[in-house]
């Protein structure tokens, strides 16, 4: 079931998994992720294990693939979440959040500089790690007219550091012994994606989950002025701007849960499913981050991500605490 590649003069080049064998590894893989003894960290976990091994059957599905379910999976936990909640959070984190923006821009900005990052680059990182990640990256890289090489670059470096704070976060939050709130804050904030936080804050509990989905949703919300603020500073006239209406569905879905009580068991249900869609999406993109993409990163820009993540979780962490 694997393809060896052999050289002219009979030497051995390669091994590789067959297509046959690729497919049945991942489908089991995949469904493994789907049941009660998966979880967010673990699901990522197998994914990566499956970039680096056999392969992604699927990878140039893969990041559309990952939108979507992500997607649907917070809307779904939407109806868990009381309407009441879901305003306190946003209200709560909104100072954080305009300063940790503002912040991690005039970082980025300055470190990529001393670091000689291309501008693009530099610019894509930054808005990954203020706003939402591979969201924000998508959004401002069309702005940039950033090339695929560019987009990758930055796309894996906040990958990265995404894998690492899903598993690190839950650990230091322990430790600290963060209350539900405390950590649901810090991980809005300081986690790069919504899948990772939403991952992150599921595996330390539902009070943190509760606190952490609408905090960083209220900041996804932030990509559309980053959008025309981008177009500004690179002077670009036409700038396409991406808005996040799964937002908004979010919204919807936790008034629902809010107010239509008799709903309140197939609520239930659409919570569950979306915690398994989360951790779908997440082995999704885990073994979405190949070797190929893991290689484009290179030394500086990954460089800058770490300076900039270290940044914005350290400020946050201090921030958090102080207020308890």
């Amino acid at each position: 079931m694997y393809l060896i590649t052999w050289g002219e003069n009979g030497t051995f080049l390669n091994i590789m998994p067959s297509k046959t064998f690729q497919l049945i590894v991942f489908l089991i893989a995949l469904l493994f992720c789907a049941t009660p003894l998966s979880s967010p960290p673990i699901a990522l976990a197998v994914g990566l294990a499956i970039a680096l091994t056999v392969g992604h059957p699927f990878a140039s599905q893969n990041h559309r693939a990952t939108k979507i379910l992500l997607q649907c999976s917070v809307v779904g936990l939407g109806f868990g979440i009381d309407l009441g909640k879901v305003l306190e959070a946003g209200k709560t984190g909104i100072t954080f959040t305009i300063f940790s923006i503002a912040a991690t821009l005039a970082l980025g900005f300055i470190a990529g500089k001393f670091l000689k990052v291309d501008r693009r680059i530099s610019h894509l990182i930054s808005s990954g790690t203020a706003i939402c990640g591979g969201s924000a990256i998508a959004a401002v890289g069309p702005v940039l007219d950033a090339s695929e090489k560019e987009m990758s670059v930055a796309l894996g470096t906040v990958f990265i550091l995404n894998s690492v704070a899903l598993f690190l976060f839950p650990v230091i939050g322990h430790y600290f012994n963060f209350t539900q709130q405390q950590f649901g804050l810090w991980a809005a904030i300081a986690i790069h994606d919504t899948s990772s936080v939403v991952g992150a804050a599921a595996k330390y509990g539902t009070g943190a989950l509760q606190v952490a989905v609408p905090v960083k949703l209220a900041r996804t919300l932030w990509i559309i002025p980053l959008t025309f603020a981008t177009s500004v500073a690179f002077k670009k006239s036409s700038a396409k701007i991406t808005i996040p209406y799964f937002v908004f569905l979010f919204l919807l879905a936790s008034v629902v849960r809010t107010y239509v009580a008799p709903l309140a068991a197939a609520s239930d249900i659409l919570v569950t499913a979306a915690k398994t869609g989360l951790a779908v999406t997440l082995f999704l993109i885990g073994a979405g981050l190949s070797k190929s993409v893991l290689k484009s990163v290179g030394v500086r820009p990954l460089v800058l991500g770490v300076i900039l993540w270290a940044a914005i979780s350290v400020g946050a962490f201090l921030v958090v605490m102080k207020v308890g």
